[in-house]
């Protein structure tokens, strides 16, 4: 990346310096942001990164998509730490029951 700026949403290259995997489902055209041309993967996080990077600029519509894509997002955060949490329960529970057992 000789020169060039990486962008947030421009996932091409892993850390080592690798090309990454492409995503299972890519999209015919990516999103691109109209205000810095940053390119993201779909338009949920599209919406995300303007109302992030961009709250000053944008319009009534762009401002609800970032609501609507940062709910969703919430949403999808909360589900993941109830099941990290359950499983983090089960693993634990189960040496207890497999210390238990041993002994």
């Amino acid at each position: 990346m000789s020169g060039e700026r990486a962008s947030a949403g421009d996932r091409t290259t892993a850390p080592t310096g690798e090309r990454a995997a492409p995503p299972p489902n890519p999209p015919e055209e990516p999103a691109v942001c109209g205000h810095c041309g940053d390119r993201f993967a779909d338009d949920r996080l599209l919406a995300l990164h303007r109302g992030r990077a961009h709250r000053e600029a944008l319009t009534d519509a762009e401002i609800e998509a970032y609501r609507e894509a940062r709910t969703e997002e919430r949403d999808d955060v909360r589900l993941f730490r109830v099941k990290a949490l359950g499983l983090l329960l089960l693993i634990y529970f189960g040496f207890i029951y497999v210390y238990a057992f041993v002994l």
